[in-house]
């Protein structure tokens, strides 16, 4: 079947801007070229695609069934042949991450970054925040701490300040700080969150011996099914936050450490890496990173 790609590609940007001056100053036509393209394409569909109005153009029912489908064709077009012109040979690019960075952060975002760039192939390992980057060969990895690893090159990330989440149910009883005494405090490998939280509100710690995870996943998990109460970093878990599986009793926020981007100073910086790091560090800087 002939298609006829000049009609299409006129009648699309005709419908997208809603006017024919507008359309042919895109195309680089004349007006008249992008009216005769459209009268060309009713003329083979057989029925109108714009009402003519004084101020512009409206699309017609069948102009509004037929745009979704150009629209989407012509940017399948245009994103094969950014990938044909993409000269660079594809890397292999190796990171290790926090289990909570990838699921919370990296995830909802890994699509961008194939787009973004395509010419890399992503190998993701998640650990609990412990990692040999020679021993494991990683290219990079994603840590949670305060950016100090001996012999490390580290970029800040994002801040990550530790909140206490619990199921809606538990909240209801939560009114003061002191109220979290009489709950099960649940607990990361790192044992010194509680005391400091505690010390920050103003209130004396409780003794604490609810359950110790070495993944604040499993941690999030645990206090939205209602196990207990849990110190967990905000913006890892936005999602189940505006979900309401997970509450915030209390505004009172702990500062530990943040996200960092790391790489072995001795490891020479590839071009995947590169555009990794670029990628990663420009998303993370946006006002909706945290969203």
């Amino acid at each position: 079947m002939h298609l006829p790609l000049n009609a299409l590609r006129a009648f699309e940007a005709a419908a997208r801007h809603l006017n024919l001056t507008r359309a042919a100053e895109e195309l680089h036509v004349t007006q008249t070229a992008v009216s005769q393209h459209i009268r060309k394409l009713e003329d083979r569909v057989g029925k109108p695609l714009f009402r003519r109005l004084p101020r512009g153009l409206a699309l017609t029912d069948e102009g509004n069934a037929l745009l979704p489908a150009v629209a989407q064709s012509f940017g399948s077009l245009a994103s094969a042949l950014e990938k044909l012109a993409d000269t660079r040979p594809r890397e292999v690019l190796t990171v290790g991450a926090v289990g909570t960075f990838a699921v919370g952060w990296l995830l909802p975002r890994l699509r961008d970054f194939q787009q973004a760039c395509p010419f890399v192939d992503l190998r993701l390992f998640t650990n609990n925040n412990r990692v040999d980057m020679a021993g494991e060969g990683l290219d990079l990895a994603i840590r949670f701490g305060d950016g100090a690893w001996h012999g490390t090159h580290a970029d800040r990330i994002l801040d990550a300040p530790l909140s206490v989440m619990c199921a809606p149910a538990m909240a209801s009883g939560l009114h003061s700080a002191a109220d979290l005494a009489r709950q099960p405090l649940l607990r990361s490998y790192r044992a010194d969150e509680w005391p400091a939280w505690f010390s920050a509100a103003g209130v004396p710690c409780p003794v604490v011996r609810g359950v110790v995870f070495d993944s604040s996943l499993t941690l999030a998990e645990a206090a939205a099914q209602g196990a207990g109460v849990a110190l967990l970093p905000v913006p890892m878990f936005s999602r189940e936050l505006r979900q309401g599986r997970l509450v915030q009793p209390y505004a009172q926020l702990l500062h530990r450490g943040g996200y960092w981007l790391t790489r072995l100073q001795s490891r020479p910086q590839t071009a995947a890496m590169a555009a990794f790091a670029g990628w990663l560090l420009e998303r993370a800087d946006s006002p909706k990173s945290l969203g």
